[in-house]
């Protein structure tokens, strides 16, 4: 799925009348609709509301404003009661038109929060787990991120916290700055090399940073 089609997707108007073209030609289901004629909007609080019709409405609501992953919308429908097989045929479906796209949710939610949070590509593939991206399909993202963009984000963060600790002792200094990093998900060698490149600039030795916090 393109970057244009994804954001084309995540404004309201398309998201739903894109959708309800589609369905305005036939069920996802091969069936004729229940009262086919109203907006699925007028069915959700109806005891006889067609199940799939409130399924649907669910699925475009939570697509309104932004993209999210297959697991987060699943979740969404069967917090609402909607049995698996439909949410599993409407998922399909919403998958075929380019509506939910797993690799395209991962590769903008790393270009989102790479550069927009500082964070490195062990807490954005933390981040993508937990939202039910596979794996795999979060790799392919997270190996546009370009270690040397990494560094510099890394290099950025230290700078913004320096005048924090400014007036505290080197060492805490380093345990301060290295420990933010690793909460960023930076691993430890890019922690202390950006840190020691820092403070060096600032006037600090640290010749022996690596040997005393590695």
């Amino acid at each position: 799925m393109s970057d244009s089609r994804l954001s084309r997707a995540r404004l309201s108007g398309d998201v739903h009348d894109g959708v309800e073209a589609w369905l305005g030609a036939a069920s996802t289901s091969g069936q004729p609709r229940r009262r086919a004629g109203r907006h699925a909007g007028e069915h959700a609080g109806e005891p006889d509301a067609d199940p799939e019709v409130v399924a649907r409405k669910i699925l475009l609501d939570q697509l309104t404003g932004q993209a999210r992953s297959r697991a987060e919308l699943a979740g969404k429908l069967a917090g609402k009661g909607v049995p698996d097989e439909l949410a599993g045929r409407l998922l399909d479906r919403f998958e075929e038109v380019g509506l939910v796209d797993d690799e395209a949710f991962a590769r903008a939610w790393v270009q989102s929060r790479q550069p927009g949070k500082g964070l490195a590509r062990r807490a954005l593939a933390q981040e993508l787990r937990r939202k039910g991206v596979d794996d795999e399909v979060a790799k392919v993202a997270l190996d546009e991120v370009d270690p040397d963009d990494e560094v510099e984000s890394a290099r950025a963060l230290v700078r913004r916290r320096l005048r924090t600790v400014a007036r505290l002792d080197r060492d805490t200094a380093v345990r301060r700055l290295t420990s933010m990093l690793a909460r960023k998900g930076y691993p430890a060698g890019v922690c202390f090399q950006v840190v020691r490149e820092e403070l060096e600039a600032l006037g600090h030795d640290t010749d022996d940073v690596h040997e005393q916090f590695d």
